[in-house]
Formats: C-alpha cells, structure tokens, sequence
C-alpha cells in the first residue's frame, strides 16, 4: 500500500527522479516520459468524468475502472524489468485488463451505426473531451512503443496494447457520447477550399 506522509522530498531538484525498483534517472528519460504521458491521459480523462450526468452512466463507470487501470499501467512502465523478474514480483498490466477493454468497445460499438466518414473530434462537450483524451492516450502509446525490448527494454508488450485498446475504447465512447445528441461530427473533405 502506498503512504504519502511528504508531498515534497527535494530528491528531484537535481533534475532525476526514482523509478519503481529504485534507480534514479533523468526526468528526460523515456521512461519517465512513457508514464507521465499516461498520467497526463489519466487527468484528461478525470475532465470526461466530470460531465458525465445520468445518462452516460456507462461511460462514467467505465471510466473510473481505466482510472484505476492507467495507475498499473505507470507502475508497469515505473519499473524495468528484470532478467530474474518472477511473477508478481511488480505490478504488471495483465491480458484481462486488456480483454476488459476489448469487451467493452464490442458493446458500446455495437448500436453505433458505421461510418461514412471521418470523425472530427467534437459533438458534444463528453465527446470532445473524450477525443482530447484519445489523443493524449495516442501519445502515451507512442512514448510507451520507444521502450519496447531492443530499446530501452520495456517488460512487456501489455502496456502497449493497453494503451492501443484504451484510444480505440475512447474513440468509440466518443461516439456513444454523440449518439445521445445530434450524433457524430463528420469530416468533409475540401468543404471549404473554395470559400473566401
């Protein structure tokens, strides 16, 4: 369990950081990078949160459940893994994380009608923050992918795939955010290239 008893230690003045097996790095590492980024997609998600009223219920309870999960996911990328890791040794993204998200864009997407177009990233204020949040989640993927084995040795792939369901979950609850108004907010390529 964890105990804050000290909001500000002065360990990072220096301009490192401790990562979850106690090594120190710089703030610049990628690593440090990978889970900020998530952290920065977990607030931005706390925004979708706060306007969600009763009738997205659903989208409120899933969201709190990834708040929780992107919190294992920054522990995961926090610690490197060790050649001699065994396992429950650190807190690891697990498949049923990932096949939790799976199973849930199956059934928001499944009474979304298809697409003719691209979405643009607005509708109603749900579904703008929800893509805001998309694409932030977008970036922690990419941060995360630099630490893949052969780089900077990530533990698995978990976090990764977490990260890719987790915009595609965002995306479709964007979608569902929409629905319960005028609907999705569709790309026209070139509408306005001729305009004044």
């Amino acid at each position: 369990m964890v105990k804050l008893t000290r909001i500000y230690t002065r360990t990072g003045d220096g301009g490192e950081t401790g990562l979850g097996d106690g090594s120190r790095v710089s703030k610049t590492d990628p690593r440090v990078e990978a889970y900020g980024t998530v952290d920065e997609a977990n607030a931005t998600i706390g925004l979708a949160v706060c306007v969600c009223g009763e009738p997205q219920a659903e989208i409120r309870s899933l969201l709190r459940r990834v708040h929780n999960d992107l919190f294992d996911v920054g522990a995961d990328l926090c610690t490197p893994l060790k050649d001699d890791e065994q396992p429950g040794q650190a807190l690891r993204v697990t498949e049923a994380q990932i096949e939790f998200l799976e199973s849930a864009i199956d059934r928001c997407n499944e009474p979304l009608g298809s697409l003719t177009s691209f979405v643009l990233p607005g509708g109603t204020e749900l579904a703008a923050r929800l893509h805001l949040a998309r694409t932030v989640v977008r970036r922690a993927e990419r941060c995360t992918v630099i630490l893949q084995p052969g780089s900077h040795g990530t533990p698995t792939d978990r976090p990764v795939r977490y990260l890719n369901r987790l915009s595609d979950l965002l995306f479709v609850l964007s979608r569902a955010a929409n629905a319960q108004a005028d609907g999705d907010v569709l790309w026209k390529p070139g509408a306005s290239r001729d305009e004044a």
